[in-house]
């Protein structure tokens, strides 16, 4: 049987780590939560809950996720955001791949709930995610706010079943907020890395999002909350390539 540690970081998230490790429970041997500061009772929940907590200076999501992963106890590494829990089909799974971790990497389906409803078409479906891995193969990547976690060349790697649910937005305006702040941080990470915006791209960028999700992934078939998601990551489009053309006349 192989050992796994759970690692999440947090900030803030008394509303839903208790989900989150409880969820845990079945699966893991170790569980430690990394949190950046927290002014709430995520710290009071998570030590009620058994997992070990650790406070560490927040520098980027992709950075505290990779030393969030030095503080795991096993080498075989489940990673999860504090609004996520697992459902019983991929406990079973997870239950399973221990007795045997037969790749370098295994990836998860992500259902969300969005504002009370569970999104099972558009860009938000089948959301699949690498979350169970051996960290001594891979790092966490990607463009902050937007992490993904890497595989060293020529990994092998498996999708398990079941679904990592994701208890995203309870409401419209939280998920308005977070765009705000996102694509300030995204928009400043991408000139960094010498990314270039235009006119061309704040009228087609947004306009192909909001087609993509909403018409060809079939979000309208969720309905208002469907029409809602593409909207604003239509929205959330426009705002990064604003604010990085604004950051680029501004340079």
């Amino acid at each position: 049987m192989t050992p796994i540690s759970a690692v999440i970081i947090t900030f803030n998230e008394e509303q839903n780590i208790g989900r989150c490790l409880d969820s845990l429970k079945p699966v893991a041997d170790d569980i430690v939560v990394v949190d950046s500061f927290s002014t709430d009772r995520t710290k009071e929940i998570c030590e009620e809950k058994g997992a070990r907590f650790v406070t560490h200076k927040f520098d980027g999501h992709i950075e505290q996720k990779n030393w969030a992963i030095t503080q795991a106890k096993y080498p075989h590494v489940l990673s999860l955001d504090a609004d996520e829990a697992l459902d019983e089909e991929l406990t079973k799974s997870i239950k399973k791949a221990k007795e045997s971790f037969s790749v370098d990497g295994y990836k998860i389906r992500r259902l969300t709930n969005y504002c009370g409803s569970w999104i099972r078409h558009g860009n938000w479906y089948p959301d699949i995610k690498l979350r169970l891995w051996d960290s001594r193969k891979g790092k966490w990547t990607g463009l902050n706010p937007h992490d993904r976690y890497e595989l060293e060349k020529g990994s092998s790697e498996k999708l398990l079943d079941g679904h990592l649910l994701h208890y995203s937005f309870y409401s419209f305006d939280q998920h308005l907020k977070q765009i705000h702040k996102f694509t300030d941080i995204s928009s400043k990470a991408a000139f960094k890395k010498g990314k270039k915006s235009n006119w061309l791209k704040l009228i087609i960028n947004p306009f192909a999002k909001f087609v993509g999700g909403y018409l060809l992934r079939l979000g309208l078939l969720d309905g208002k909350a469907g029409f809602k998601i593409a909207w604003y990551s239509a929205y959330a489009t426009y705002l990064k390539y604003s604010k990085l053309l604004k950051i680029q006349r501004g340079a």
